[in-house]
């Protein structure tokens, strides 16, 4: 029997550079101190780093407008930075996957400054999109950016150009074959120096598509792209899905060119797509055999803390990666999106962490949830997110997600750096460090600790799953896998049932398991290792 591929069940946990640890004290994150705590990572028994953007960049967008894909931008350290940190996870046995940005570039690429020099139909503006408009003041359709306002910017000779983000991230031609022989380059720059895979930034936005043509509802679209209104899944997906630069067939062509150059290396490469997609069944597409090996599954980031909900969210999930042999990815946070504690409630965060950890397939660790991090509350001032600024403050942004870890003491900046940071952390986190939690078994981390090596030590040769139980009026679902039945209670009240196993973990310090019975504490979840 061949051994599965290393990511196939991989817990990975992702590391957003800027909010890491900071080494020289300028309040922001850098390379070498995330090698410096790289031992965290290690201890909290993961397979893998996802490092977001660390590239050079003007840093208007947290790092993902990049300027350079193939440097480290002097804020996060140096590429020596980069080896060091790439040999320190080697000798931890961690994989380390990088962000790729492909849909844009910063303003600040040599080649944008480049097309602004250029003429109109220069061969410098083909590598983007440049149009005239409809008239001379107005864009070319009425595209929305997903930042808010416009997704066009007029330049000085009155051509537009397109940014699905921010007017300082615009978008790239991907019919151009400067831009697909780059990203070949880059791609190839990053695994001879070590990297075992990519994380790829809207890996669905590549291809756009009636470039000239209006959408038909840009105010629904405007809602539909802000996950705080009040708007059902299904309305938000189906919606989505009519727009004509996000999830169009032309992207599949580029990752089958992607995956011929993953296989060309002696070890096993992998990529992974940030992809929203509607329907559902078309996240497959990207994971075919000769396609990328992963897609993220992005329904657990806003289902909420109900039954039927989250069953039908992860059964839909494992039936449709079965049908084209790939892996199942689940996350319950992540930089882009609320907190899961602030999202759900912190009984009802550690209750999911430790009824994912037992599914199939890899899972993905935001840094800071292992702690039980919420979203910090920030004054207005203080916020950096372009979004906040181009809606003029109707969307608050995602800072609050972003905010620096706190490693020890008693007072802000927790450790993070001898400086300020670069967004404050709050006074009220003393209790959420890392020094704080560690060896305090009723903690965050020490759950996450645990739970990760009895997933270790129980599921990761097994391929067998079961749901035992499906949603009812109790409110309580539950599933078997290998030697081991998971529950979760996601009721307001204490549910039992007869179990002959023996108490594993669980998320609340009041279930326990006696006489045969198994008692499920409210808001909770546990693991019951079989007979």
């Amino acid at each position: 029997m061949s051994k599965s591929p290393w990511w196939r069940n991989a817990v990975i946990y992702q590391i957003y550079p800027r909010s890491f640890s900071d080494s020289n004290g300028d309040g922001e994150g850098d390379l070498t101190g995330i090698t410096n705590h790289l031992n965290h990572v290690s201890d909290l028994g993961v397979d893998a780093i996802w490092l977001s953007p660390f590239y050079t960049s003007p840093n208007r967008d947290g790092g993902y407008d990049v300027a350079d894909p193939r440097d480290v931008d002097p804020r996060h350290g140096n590429l020596e930075d980069a080896k060091i940190l790439f040999a320190k996870a080697r000798a931890l046995d961690l994989k380390v996957l990088v962000d790729i940005v492909p849909n844009h570039f910063s303003s600040e690429h040599v080649w944008f400054k480049a097309a602004l020099q250029a003429q109109p139909g220069s061969p410098e503006r083909a590598r983007f999109h440049f149009y005239p408009g409809k008239t001379p003041t107005t864009p070319p359709n009425n595209w929305i950016s997903l930042f808010g306002g416009p997704a066009w910017t007029q330049v000085s000779d009155g051509q537009w150009y397109l940014h699905l983000f921010d007017s300082s991230q615009p978008d790239l031609n991907w019919q151009n074959e400067d831009v697909r022989a780059d990203f070949e380059k880059t791609l190839r720059f990053w695994l001879d120096l070590g990297v075992d895979g990519f994380r790829i930034d809207v890996a669905h936005g590549l291809a756009k598509e009636n470039i000239l043509e209006d959408h038909y509802d840009p105010q629904g679209l405007s809602n539909a792209l802000r996950l705080d209104v009040e708007m059902s899944a299904e309305a938000r997906g189906k919606l989505l899905a009519t727009v004509p630069f996000f999830d169009r067939d032309g992207v599949h062509e580029i990752y089958r060119q992607w995956r011929k150059i993953f296989d060309s290396y002696d070890r096993e490469i992998m990529a992974v797509a940030e992809a929203w997609v509607h329907p559902p069944e078309r996240a497959t597409r990207y994971v075919r055999p000769d396609e990328l090996q992963q897609v993220f599954n992005f329904d657990l980031l806003v289902a909420p803390f109900n039954d039927q909900i989250l069953y039908q969210c992860i059964d839909r999930t494992l039936k449709l990666m079965g049908t084209v042999g790939a892996s199942p990815t689940w996350a319950l946070s992540n930089h882009d999106t609320p907190r899961v504690v602030s999202r759900v409630g912190e009984n009802e965060s550690r209750a999911l962490a430790l009824f994912t950890f037992g599914l199939p397939g890899s899972s993905y660790i935001f840094q800071g949830q292992e702690l039980g991090l919420p979203d910090a509350e920030l004054e207005d001032c203080d916020r950096q997110d372009p979004a906040f600024f181009r809606t003029h403050g109707v969307q608050k942004g995602r800072d609050g997600a972003r905010v620096p870890l706190p490693w020890s003491g008693e007072a802000a900046p927790f450790g993070f750096s001898s400086g300020k940071p670069w967004l404050p952390i709050p006074q009220g986190w003393s209790s959420l460090t890392v020094e704080k939690e560690s060896g305090d078994l009723s903690s965050s981390l020490e759950m996450y600790r645990k739970i990760l090596a009895l997933r270790k030590e129980n599921l990761l040769d097994s391929a067998d799953f079961t749901w035992s139980r499906r949603p009812d009026e109790s409110g309580v679902i539950s599933y078997r896998r290998g030697n081991v039945e998971v529950f979760l209670n996601t009721s307001t009240q204490e549910f039992q049932v007869q179990s002959s196993g023996h108490f594993a973990i669980a998320s609340d310090p009041r279930s326990k398991l006696e006489l045969n019975i198994l008692s499920i504490a409210p808001s909770s979840s546990a693991w019951i290792a079989l007979s």
